[in-house]
């Protein structure tokens, strides 16, 4: 069994800390760090656990930390448990820049250790019914829309939630991006509250992404469209729905539900099925954290790699930059 430290137990610390007690046969959880000793306080009467002096205290205890800090302690706690040759899960993003992530890379590769990167979206149980079906997606299109939440207003929202679908856009099309166009503005913080991003790629495919955190409802899609078919991901409330098109056999006139259509000038008729994949309920945090530590019990490859969430990173901050850059150029 894992000895595992959580650092950092704002929101979604406490819900890894609440999944890590979900997995008793994965990890024993010797206890967290966080600098705010009020908050400190109250984990330890919520949780009964010890809350440790220093991250230096807590990382030489452990065999895993968990770091769930804000974005821009990441790679110091990262690199200070990679130092001590410990495994890492860190949320996303990875780190704060891409001259980060390289650095963490590097230290990654002299530490022997695994790593994980927290996109709890690969967990989420449309995507993983629908991942089956995916085949060479050509045009992707995602929204992720959320009321205003101050509390992930530090970074932009093409950090705080377009990376989440920039994750999953990179794992379903297998090709480098090509160009990059984006645009976006400022309504209620110093940082992007709305961008648009359109990306292309070396194989043809092309994605268009939306990202706002000012938006009157929250919604999480996707749509994937690839030769004869069209997916439909709705991250949010666990619902997906894949149209397929084949060739009609003559059968298929005697169903009287069947969709046919005549695709005129004598080519072969088509048929249009629908399918809405199982969906099994399942936690997606507590999912990642077991299936992380799976990777180090079995010496295997993470879910979502370092180099998968550097990846990310990098896109994102060419967008980034692509919106700057607009921004300029008006």
């Amino acid at each position: 069994m894992l000895q595992i430290g959580v650092l950092g137990t704002g929101h979604l610390g406490k819900i890894h800390l609440r999944c890590i007690n979900s997995l008793p046969s994965h990890y024993k959880l010797l206890g967290f760090y966080d600098p705010d000793n009020a908050n400190a306080e109250k984990v330890v009467a919520e949780f009964g656990i010890q809350a440790f002096e220093s991250i230096d205290a807590l990382i030489e205890a452990v065999d895993v930390v968990d770091i769930v800090t804000p974005t821009v302690h990441h790679f110091d706690c990262a690199s200070a448990a990679l130092r001590r040759n410990k495994h890492v899960f860190i949320e996303k993003p990875v780190v704060a820049t891409p001259d980060e992530a390289q650095r963490l890379i590097a230290l990654a590769k002299q530490s022997h250790v695994k790593i994980q990167v927290g996109h709890v979206e690969r967990f989420n149980p449309a995507y993983l019914s629908v991942q089956p079906f995916l085949d060479n997606p050509m045009f992707i299109e995602g929204h992720r829309l959320a009321e205003f939440n101050p509390r992930g207003c530090d970074v932009p929202v093409i950090l705080d939630l377009m990376i989440h679908d920039i994750d999953i856009l990179l794992n379903a099309v297998k090709s480098e991006i090509k160009a990059i166009h984006a645009s976006g503005i400022n309504v209620v913080s110093d940082t992007h509250d709305i961008a648009n991003a359109r990306l292309e790629f070396e194989n043809g495919a092309v994605a268009n992404l939306t990202a706002s955190r000012i938006s009157m409802k929250n919604m999480r899609k996707m749509r994937f469209f690839q030769q004869n078919a069209y997916l439909t991901v709705d991250f949010l409330n666990k619902k997906t729905e894949i149209i397929t098109m084949r060739d009609a056999v003559p059968d298929d006139d005697n169903d009287p539900y069947a969709m046919i259509f005549d695709m005129g000038n004598g080519k072969t008729k088509k048929r249009i099925t629908f399918q809405n994949p199982e969906i099994k309920p399942i936690n997606a945090i507590q999912t990642e954290l077991e299936t992380f530590a799976d990777a180090i019990a079995k010496n295997t490859n993470p879910v979502v790699t370092i180099e998968d969430g550097c990846k990310a990173l990098e896109v994102a901050h060419r967008i980034l930059e692509a919106c700057n850059f607009c921004k300029k150029a008006i």
